[in-house]
């Protein structure tokens, strides 16, 4: 079984930062990319940065230059590093662990989700 459990969210003010955490665990093999999704209150669930075993990186336009991806492979964590915040970014951001092949399957698995709100 693998569990992806994200930690990191908060209440913050425009322009100031926060760092996201996510760790996947479980009997893991591998895990070919790492993902960070958001989901605004009514909107659909975006991608906003996603990363690969390789380091491999893709970012959401309304992100670039904002927000900086990062990961361990050896740890099975990955990182979202989220600075100059907008109120725009507020949302429930998920971690996915994208082709995450254990002993006997290969799935891909969601976390529980983590709240960023940011205040104007």
């Amino acid at each position: 079984q693998v569990q992806v459990v994200e930690s990191g969210g908060g209440l913050v003010q425009a322009g100031e930062s926060l760092r996201l955490s996510c760790a996947a665990s479980g009997t893991i093999e591998t895990i070919h990319a790492m993902a960070w999704y958001r989901q605004a209150l009514g909107k659909r669930r975006e991608l906003v940065a996603r990363i690969t075993t390789g380091h491999s990186t893709n970012y959401a336009d309304s992100v670039k230059g904002r927000f900086t991806i990062s990961r361990d492979n050896a740890k099975n964590t990955v990182s979202l590093q989220m600075n100059s915040l907008k109120p725009e970014d507020t949302a429930v951001y998920y971690c996915l662990a994208e082709g995450v092949r254990t002993t006997d399957n290969f799935s891909s698995y969601w976390g529980q989700g983590t709240q960023v709100t940011v205040s104007s």
